[in-house]
């Protein structure tokens, strides 16, 4: 019997989560320390699961299958392709970085009020962390229905006390009270929107099951055995059965990506969490719903797929215009990120459906680099809130003279997010949109109006915190430490590296792209190109 390899990836997490949690309340600060440590595992054991992934092998390696509840055709199995591949090293990479940026984040606050109870455990804020962490790999490993759907909505747990238990510091001793009713806002918002999501996708998942269990003999939730059923026409859906489950699917994975109009609750969440939690929505969390879209959506049902993409191009348009415009006139720092992280979501889902390899591969190379671009800018911002005790840009300005290096990392951000030539976030904008012309080019040319917004947005920014003469308060602004740029230097590193060498990635992205668009009869659109006379 071969060695669980992929149960092992997302059972190390789920261990930290425990073991974290255990550690007495007088040693506060060993929770760090095995946080960290079982993070760093789960990194070794994605190392090797990027290790003995062939992306000219099978479609899906390291698999593994038991029964679980047979009775329901439910099983335990999990898988990967390129895309899941991608997706795992993304989150199990990210993850420590966070745990170290958000080092003293459920620290108790000096000046606070001596209480009964402890103030923001940190045994359970890095505890929460390892335990979305779990959760979103299984996610990305399922390739059993409802063992996904499990996990899916499973990590709205963690993720709702992250949101609602552990705000940033701007403000926390004054104007406390009115700071956690507005985190406990930002958490309901975040959970409803989600589990009714959740709910439309159950009842698909039911109907799915059904569907199968009329036509094959035996219900099953195995994507496997689906698609392949599909393939060779032993299981067929009427066009309005199909459409219908296609829409129940979609939902969740839009509300969880987000798309427009279904976005609402990103700029609460990420404004009302700490800097490390909000990178763990948007450059982690997220990503399930773009990530869903290309396994379960287009896998599932292509032929509804294909119908919805005009519909589906046009709300991501819309994404991309309305996040970045939105983002353009911000005020608050994280929710300006928010926004872009909307804008950007939008390429992404774009690409997913502009049905190309390239549009697909760049749109998969977009979460990756989207996750460390989003990373840097974000924590950034999170280091310098914490200094200032403010999210709103006018009160700062001039920074770049106390703090040049903290400055300079915040520009490296920016610019990422920008889609700068020679940062990761460029090669993947530049697929999404070449794939997406190739197919549709009016949608492909509407959307270059976002990289324009991009660019004012985050310039904007950088001026008006950055340059110009100092702001009173911000003489004395410390610049990164050490740990700090412990955090940062190697996530910009990474943006650099796939800047300039992407190949690595989306050789191992690729085959994974040409089967999906073989399961929606889909190929890349020939170049038109007159004969020479």
């Amino acid at each position: 019997m071969s060695f669980p390899l992929l149960t092992a990836t997302a059972l190390a997490p789920a261990l930290g989560a425990v073991a974290t949690a255990a550690v007495p309340t007088a040693r506060r600060h060993i929770a760090k320390w095995v946080a960290l440590g079982f993070s760093l595992v789960t990194v070794a054991f994605a190392a090797v699961v990027l290790a003995r992934f062939e992306p000219g092998g099978d479609r899906y390696q390291l698999t593994e299958s038991r029964a679980w509840i047979a009775d329901f055709g439910v099983r335990y199995e999990l898988g990967v392709d390129g895309i899941g591949v991608a997706m795992v090293a993304l989150t199990a990479l990210i993850i420590p970085f966070l745990i170290g940026a958000g080092w003293n984040d459920a620290d108790p606050v000096k000046g606070e009020k001596p209480s009964g109870r402890r103030w923001r455990p940190t045994q359970g804020f890095f505890a929460l962390i390892l335990m979305v962490e779990a959760m979103v790999i299984m996610s990305f490993v399922a390739t059993d229905i409802f063992l996904f759907y499990i996990f899916f909505e499973a990590m709205l747990i963690p993720m709702y006390f992250l949101i609602g238990g552990f705000g940033d510091r701007a403000g926390a001793v004054s104007g406390a009270e009115n700071q956690a009713r507005q985190r406990a806002y930002a958490a309901v918002k975040f959970l409803l929107y989600n589990l009714a999501g959740g709910l439309v996708m159950l009842a698909a998942v039911i109907g799915l099951y059904a569907a199968t269990a009329d036509q094959l003999g035996a219900g099953t939730f195995s994507l496997q055995a689906i698609t392949e059923a599909r393939a060779a026409g032993e299981l067929t859906f009427a066009q309005n059965t199909e459409r219908l489950l296609f829409l129940g699917f979609f939902l969740a994975f839009a509300i969880k990506a987000p798309l427009w109009p279904l976005h609402t609750w990103l700029p609460n969440a990420m404004g009302e969490s700490t800097a490390p939690v909000a990178v763990l929505i948007t450059a982690v969390v997220d990503k399930v719903g773009t990530f869903a879209m290309l396994r379960f959506c287009l896998g599932l049902f292509p032929e509804a797929s294909v119908w919805a993409t005009p519909v589906v191009l046009a709300l991501a348009l819309v994404s991309i215009i309305y996040g970045a415009l939105l983002a353009l006139g911000q005020r608050d720092i994280k929710r300006l990120i928010a926004y872009a992280s909307i804008s950007h979501f939008g390429f992404i889902v774009m690409g997913i459906f502009a049905m190309t390899s390239q549009g697909q591969g760049g749109a998969t190379l977009y979460m990756v680099s989207h996750g460390f671009a989003t990373a840097v800018l974000m924590l950034v911002a999170g280091f310098l809130i914490a200094r200032r005790g403010s999210r709103l840009i006018s009160d700062y300005g001039g920074v770049q003279r106390p703090a040049p290096v903290l400055a300079g990392t915040f520009l490296i951000g920016g610019l990422a997010t920008l889609s700068l030539p020679g940062l990761a976030p460029f090669v993947s904008e530049f697929l999404v949109l070449v794939g997406t012309f190739s197919r549709y080019p009016v949608v492909g040319i509407i959307a270059c109006a976002g990289i324009v917004l991009a660019a004012l947005y985050v310039l904007v920014l950088y001026q008006r915190t950055m340059t110009g003469p100092v702001r009173e308060g911000n003489e004395k602004l410390p610049d990164l430490r050490p740990r700090e740029l412990a955090v940062v230097g190697p996530l910009i590193a990474v943006l650099l590296f796939l800047g300039v060498f992407p190949k690595p990635v989306l050789e191992i992205i690729d085959p994974a792209v040409q089967h999906t668009l073989s399961d929606v009869g889909e190929s890349d659109p020939a170049p038109e190109v007159e004969a020479a006379k």
